[in-house]
């Protein structure tokens, strides 16, 4: 589903477990995503600094929860995001070693050509084996998780109402609290704290073309308040809130059905 029916060569499609994004970087702050990115270079090189070590190159890969730096030649950068929690473990360590090794090249040819039919098609109608053929020639392993796991990412995932606690999940699940942060925790390589942390920030994705107040949505994604918020998009992004939507104003944002479901489930 398409946002808004913006003409523009800046363009973000948003999957459950995968987001293609098209355009500004921002300025070269340290970020701490708590996804994978693989970065792209539309025109010239991008520039990775990651521990001080400063490399350049047409193509990067960082791995969840990798604090680095990112910036680009040209004025648009193409970053492909996957959810760690979708795939089992040692899955992102291989494809990032695919990625940069021999064959980087022609990856990066492969996802410059996925921006190209992006831009074409304009479609969110796409699922997460389809974005990976789409993007790397292959659909990656999927991880399948224990069911109660499964209900209460879907209850971090819907954004609205009360906050969602680890001791509601475990009520849902029939578990004490501290056997549930285990199961949580064992099924997705990723803390119950951490893992909500990371998906209210990247919610934010949804509306970062929107003309909206920015204390309002805070609260309506589940912040306590507006410095918390401020705090921890900063960190995950390496921008301020407000640079992030100033710098979206052209952005054409696509959800997939499966992330328009969600949503209307909330």
């Amino acid at each position: 589903m398409e946002d808004k029916g913006r003409e523009s060569d800046h363009l973000m499609l948003i999957t459950p477990e995968r987001v293609f994004y098209a355009g500004l970087l921002g300025r070269p702050r340290k970020r701490t995503p708590g996804c994978c990115h693989v970065y792209v270079a539309v025109k010239g090189n991008l520039h990775l600094t990651i521990d001080d070590v400063f490399a350049s190159g047409e193509l990067f890969v960082t791995l969840p929860n990798q604090r680095h730096s990112i910036a680009s030649d040209y004025r648009t950068a193409i970053s492909v995001t996957l959810e760690p929690e979708s795939m089992p473990d040692g899955v992102l360590e291989a494809l990032a070693e695919r990625l940069t090794g021999p064959d980087k090249a022609v990856y990066a040819r492969k996802i410059l050509a996925a921006y190209a039919l992006l831009r074409q098609r304009r479609y969110g109608d796409i699922t997460t084996a389809e974005f990976d053929e789409m993007c790397f020639g292959e659909a990656l392993p999927r991880r399948v998780l224990d069911p109660r796991v499964t209900r209460a990412v879907a209850r971090i995932e819907r954004f609205s109402g009360e906050p969602v606690t680890a001791d509601t999940c475990a009520a849902e699940a029939g578990l004490s609290a501290s056997r549930f942060l285990h199961l949580f925790k064992e099924e997705t390589g990723i803390s119950f704290r951490s893992f909500r942390a990371w998906k209210r920030a990247r919610h934010l994705l949804h509306f970062a073309n929107q003309d909206l107040n920015l204390a309002h949505l805070a609260q309506d994604i589940g912040y306590p308040d507006s410095t918390h918020f401020s705090h921890s998009i900063r960190r995950f992004y390496g921008l301020k809130p407000r640079a992030i939507f100033v710098g979206s104003r052209d952005l054409a944002i696509y959800r997939s059905t499966e992330t328009v479901r969600l949503a209307e489930a909330s």
